[in-house]
């Protein structure tokens, strides 16, 4: 079992309530004056050129996440040869006047910047991340890839040479513990707890903030009161708006629901998979999150399920995992990774997210491609090879159809089933097919090992993997939807657990939406086909659950102003005609679903007629949901509830077979329901 808690170099990471926890970087724990000596040196070259230009600076520090691992196979002079190499390579970026480059504690390469106006010191990092993480570094005869871990502290006169290096450091170990190579800088708040002032309590703005109820009154307020007194005000000033809203709202109901017909016509031929691949079966590797209290139930089902997959070449499956206590699952993990040398369970520490554990497992890869999954997912026997097929002839990313496998449990999870088919099988390929664009949805989604390793997953993302797919999308690559590639999953049994589910996946949405919406239109690497979908995945689904409303506001202006009824008469006939084209869109939607749903889920007819049925009243369910979004995202509350799996606790079973100690101190999947846990699972 692989525990990613080495014991060397000390960098401070948070812990949720302050900066206490402690993240063992590689390298030794004592080190030589002279590292400190050459980096201090380093520093004091930069700025005694900057002083001269009366410019202030950027002191950074890149920290290599593998070095550790590379010292203990790698002669010395060949772990120089690397951080020279890197060394070399932020230097050609960055020739400018007072800029300085070297060597600082064991995997550390200090960068010293002058500060350029128009310039972002976090900008400029970003360029030497990208660079050097895209890079392949010649070292002993092999090739080697490596994660940058950025860190930096802005500079001037008043800040000595150590001063800005321990700032650095400090920077650095926040993003060691994310390892999403985002450039960080050094706040204040990441000084050890003793040196912070004191605080009482909670932060005023989380004791302030009001519940879910409070929140859900509010934002509908807002979307009935506000378009209110817009129209009482215009008609004071004796305007009638009436006829022109009217208007825009049939045209917005009608253009959204046709071009959701027009998507699922275009779900009916989905790009097809080629029939063979068009190289070998390479090296495969799978990386499966989990959050383990949450997962301890099924965790060991579904390591079981990978090793039967059937691939051709060499397969590595990753379990990376987080948790706070030593669970009796990690036993019996242990003992099928000795059993079987493909398995690798991998104990991520100082992990408090999805992304956190992905990102974890990167370097650990060997494989040419990575699928990544969720802790519930039972992928299909053939699903490496399927996917392959795609890669090896140009695609980037492949999602795949993710088949819900517990829809009998309750009434919520099998509506849920009839939604992921919907989602899955008719979505997805359906906006592929139309807009030239898939969406990573999570889970069964099959990457380039060397893209993976360029993107990752951002932590501060509720939705890290739609923000990695945006990012995909923008920098010209192409992610395919397959509804073929299929794997099974768990869904939410209880109205409380899909609630805060689906209240992590609109906040994500929205969060990407406010990043990346205005990126996506002025990309110049996209085609305006790719951009007006992404206007329309990004911008408009924003939009019209405030639209949705917009109905009930006009009536009550009408009865409170009768004569402003010229305009409701005018368009009151194309308005019920709108309504009565988009009511068609549920049951048309179940229609499609059924047509091209996966045949386990297809052989249940009367799910499919119970979502028919609830469409209207489960649609302004998610509405509700969709305006608290932006509420929640105001508030600054952005809280990770896990989807507890309510499944019964099979007893673990060894790979001799023999039945395993009973795990009666673990706790139940159910037990996390409602706990603020690590990471959501983000869908369409």
């Amino acid at each position: 079992m692989v525990d990613l808690d080495p014991g060397t170099s000390d960098l401070a990471v948070p812990d949720g309530s302050g900066w206490r926890r402690v993240m063992r970087v590689p390298g030794r724990r004592h080190y030589h004056h002279e590292h400190h000596d050459r980096a201090i040196a380093t520093v004091q070259q930069a700025r005694s050129r900057t002083r001269s230009t009366g410019r202030s600076c950027v002191v950074g520090l890149l920290y290599i996440a593998e070095f550790g691992r590379l010292r203990e196979r790698l002669a010395p002079g060949a772990c120089l040869s690397l951080l020279d190499q890197v060394a070399a390579l932020a230097g050609d970026l960055h020739r400018w006047r007072g800029s300085a480059i070297g060597q600082g504690r064991p995997g550390e390469v200090v960068v010293v910047l002058p500060t350029r106006p128009g310039r972002s010191a976090e900008a400029a990092f970003g360029e030497i991340v990208r660079t050097v993480a895209s890079c392949d570094f010649a070292v002993n005869g092999e090739r080697l890839r490596v994660t940058p871990v950025p860190g930096f502290v802005q500079v001037d006169d008043t800040i000595d040479d150590a001063t800005a290096l321990r700032r650095a450091r400090l920077a650095m170990g926040l993003a060691a513990g994310q390892l999403d190579m985002v450039p960080v800088c050094y706040d204040p708040k990441m000084e050890p707890a003793e040196n912070q002032p004191r605080r009482s309590g909670r932060p005023l703005h989380t004791r302030l903030r009001p519940s879910d109820a409070v929140q859900i009154v509010v934002s509908t307020a807002i979307c009935l009161g506000l378009p209110f007194g817009i129209y009482s005000t215009l008609f004071t000033l004796g305007l009638d708006p009436t006829h022109v809203v009217f208007a825009l709202l049939a045209i917005a109901l009608a253009g959204t629901t046709l071009t959701t017909y027009l998507e699922q016509l275009s779900a009916l031929e989905p790009e097809k998979c080629p029939d063979a691949p068009a190289a070998p079966f390479p090296a495969a590797s799978a990386i499966i999150a989990a959050y383990l209290p949450n997962e301890s139930a099924t965790i060991v089902d579904t390591v079981k399920a990978f090793l039967r997959l059937d691939y051709p070449g060499p397969l590595q499956i990753i379990l990376a995992y987080n948790t706070p206590r030593y669970l009796p699952v990690e036993e019996t993990l242990a003992r099928i990774a000795d059993s079987d040398p493909r398995f690798i369970p991998m104990h991520v520490p100082t992990s408090t997210s999805k992304a956190q554990n992905v990102n974890a497992a990167m370097p650990m890869i060997t494989g040419e491609f990575v699928g990544v999954f969720d802790a519930d997912h039972h992928p299909a026997p053939d699903a490496f090879r399927r996917a392959w097929r795609w890669l090896s002839h140009g695609a980037a990313v492949v999602q795949g159809h993710c088949v819900i496998r517990n829809g009998e449990a309750s009434r919520i999870s099998r509506t849920v089933a009839v939604e992921f088919e919907s989602i899955y099988a008719v979505s997805h390929p359906g906006r592929a097919r139309m807009h030239g664009f898939g969406i990573f949805g999570g889970s069964n989604g099959y990457w380039r090992t060397d893209l993976l390793h360029q993107t990752r997953m951002r932590g501060s993302m509720l939705t890290e993997d739609i923000d990695a797919s945006l990012r995909t999308i923008m920098s010209g690559e192409r992610i395919v939807a397959d509804p073929e590639l299929v794997s099974y999953e768990l869904a939410p049994t209880t109205m409380s657990a899909l609630w805060r589910q689906r209240l992590r996946w609109a906040q994500g949405w929205y969060q990407v939406s406010q990043r990346h919406l205005w990126k996506a239109v002025g990309s110049p690497d996209l085609t305006a086909r790719q951009k007006l979908g992404l206007l329309w995945l990004l911008g408009w689904r924003e939009i019209y659950p405030w639209l949705s409303l917009q109905m009930y506001p006009l009536i009550v202006f009408g009865l409170l102003h009768p004569q402003s009824g010229h305009g409701f008469r005018l368009n009151v006939s194309l308005y019920v005609v709108a309504t009565l084209f988009s009511a068609m869109a549920g049951p048309i939607q179940a229609l499609f679903a059924y047509a091209l749903a996966d045949p386990t889920i297809r052989r249940h007819r009367s799910w499919f007629v119970q979502f028919c049925l609830m469409n209207i009243v489960y649609s302004e369910f998610k509405n509700v949901i969709a305006r608290l979004a932006p509420v929640k995202e105001l508030l600054r509350e952005r809280e990770w509830h896990v989807t507890p799996r309510a499944v019964p606790q099979p007893d673990p079973v060894t790979p001799d077979g023999a039945t395993a100690p009973p795990a009666g101190s673990a706790p139940p999947a159910g037990s996390a329901a409602g706990g603020v846990v690590p990471y959501p699972e983000a869908r369409s």
